[in-house]
């Protein structure tokens, strides 16, 4: 049976949840498996809803939607709270610390630090995305450290290359 993961990516605008999704897109088209991306975001961008949805297949994609994800990350309060519904049950439910309590729900649930540990360790909340996206390769195992890896070298300028590299590795050693 081909192996098939639908993800929702949730925060506000301004916290990288569209980057998020596609650097994973490129690291599962780097390894050669079929990916769709699709994001969405309010009419102001920054500071409103955004939302990055990630279909990863060993199989074609028929529809560039998802319906029912598999994975559910979490970024802020209202995307928790708007995109719950989307998560299957016994999926897989990532969501940053600073959401505060999270509802009793029928997925593993991995509530993680990201916000505040990229302030702590690298002085700006901006990392938390990646600090995320190294929890979800950790956990899900959809692709491989160093497909995620190479996405983050071409997607990114030498100015901050390091610090978003570091950033990805902080984050799978929160789990």
């Amino acid at each position: 049976m081909p192996k098939r993961i639908e993800m929702v990516i949730g925060g506000h605008g301004g916290q990288g949840v569209i980057l998020a999704g596609q650097i994973l897109g490129k690291a599962a088209a780097l390894e050669g498996k079929n990916v769709v991306q699709t994001q969405s975001y309010g009419a102001e961008a920054r500071g409103s809803l955004a939302k990055s949805e990630v279909i990863i297949s060993d199989s074609r994609i028929g529809f560039p939607a998802v319906r029912k994800c598999d994975v559910l990350v979490a970024m802020n309060r209202e995307s928790l709270d708007r995109y719950l519904p989307l998560l299957r049950d016994n999926g897989i439910l990532i969501v940053d610390s600073s959401i505060g309590k999270i509802p009793k729900v029928e997925a593993k649930t991995y509530n993680v630090p990201a916000v505040e540990t990229a302030k702590k360790a690298f002085g700006e909340s901006l990392f938390a995305n990646m600090i995320i996206l190294g929890t979800l390769i950790k956990i899900t195992r959809i692709v491989s450290v160093e497909s995620m890896e190479r996405s983050i070298k071409e997607s990114f300028s030498e100015k901050t290359l390091e610090t978003n590299l570091n950033a990805f590795r902080k984050g799978s050693q929160l789990i």
